[in-house]
């Protein structure tokens, strides 16, 4: 697995919008996002069109361009993308991959639509990549932990994340407050699907949007079967976070990637707390998964602190996961080799 260099304070962070750019009404809160970056001491470069309001009001051509102006600038150490969206995928077809091989690699940071980056660049390019926070989450006036923890794992970093206390339960922007920060109203309670006291794994971390890793299968990016072969030895953890299902739909889902092979050699799976989900035919998420995944005896882990549902815990997509859950609680630590 190829890491990139750490990242240190100095560093310049490039900011671009393959997905969805920033929209009008929220340039106050990525203006807010440059200054809390500089006040950390990273000094912040973006490109031309991560502030536009049409989600495909830019090329996906100009959108590839921008991507490859900063991964190939020598200067820029990390790239955390704008934000998620729907697109993403038609930019891929437009990426020059063997520049991007030839360019030291570089850290990769991005949820939700950046999936088709990040998963991507880890199954095809053997890089490390991390699945957290888009850029305009940290125009919030004051931080919320879970956002400084990208970057302790940049600068290699080795430490236990803990599940958090309270989350939300609606993934919300206040648009009379363009600082705003998370709105914790729920409860976090981690659930061992079969309902084991405790639950401790390890392996090869692969994973991200559910929604978009499905859209990848069966196509010339789909290189998952190669790596899980390359890391059989390590054992490999999937990590899940459902955007928008109906509960038959992750079923069937979750059919398809059992019988793509996708869950051979695997440790462990972990599901974050799904945004949008339509229980359909009496089927609740639980059940769908249950029964998706029955007699292939992986220990699953639902309810984690990943992705649509602040906060979430930041995994390094190709590094090693080690987590454990038990009493509703748990924790994830990542680590290299």
């Amino acid at each position: 697995m190829k890491y990139p260099d750490c990242l240190e304070k100095g560093d310049f962070i490039g900011v671009t919008a393959p997905s969805c750019g920033i929209e009008e009404k929220a340039f106050l809160r990525y203006n807010n996002a440059v200054s809390n970056f500089e006040s950390f001491g990273y000094k912040v470069i973006d490109t031309e069109s991560v502030k536009r309001d049409d989600p495909r009001g830019i090329s996906a051509r100009k959108r590839a361009d921008e991507f490859m102006e900063l991964w190939e600038n020598p200067d820029v150490k990390a790239i955390i993308c704008a934000s998620g969206g729907d697109f993403l995928c038609e930019v891929l077809d437009e990426l020059d991959f063997e520049k991007i091989k030839s360019c030291k690699p570089k850290w990769l940071q991005g949820y939700s639509d950046i999936t088709n980056l990040g998963f991507v660049f880890t199954t095809n390019l053997d890089i490390a990549t991390i699945y957290g926070p888009n850029f305009k989450t940290y125009g919030m006036s004051q931080w919320h932990d879970s956002l400084k923890i990208p970057f302790r794992l940049m600068e290699n970093e080795e430490f236990i994340q803990e599940s958090y206390k309270k989350c939300e339960s609606l993934d919300e922007w206040d648009n009379d407050n363009p600082y705003c920060g998370y709105n914790l109203n729920g409860d976090v309670f981690w659930k061992n699907l079969n309902g084991e006291d405790e639950i401790k794994f390890s392996g090869r971390a692969i994973g991200g949007c559910f929604d978009v890793i499905q859209n990848l299968i069966g196509t010339k990016y789909d290189k998952v079967n190669d790596y899980i072969e390359k890391y059989k030895d390590d054992g490999i953890v999937w990590f899940f976070d459902v955007f928008s299902k109906s509960t038959p739909e992750v079923f069937t889902n979750l059919w398809q990637m059992r019988n793509c092979g996708y869950f051979k050699n695997c440790n462990g799976i972990i599901f974050g707390r799904p945004l949008f989900i339509r229980e359909e035919y009496e089927m609740s998420f639980e059940k769908a998964v249950k029964e998706a995944l029955n007699g292939l005896n992986i220990p699953v882990i639902l309810d984690c602190d990943i992705g649509h549902l602040a906060p979430q815990i930041a995994i390094v997509n190709g590094g090693i996961v080690e987590i454990q859950s038990s009493d509703g609680k748990g924790w994830i630590k990542n680590r290299r080799e």
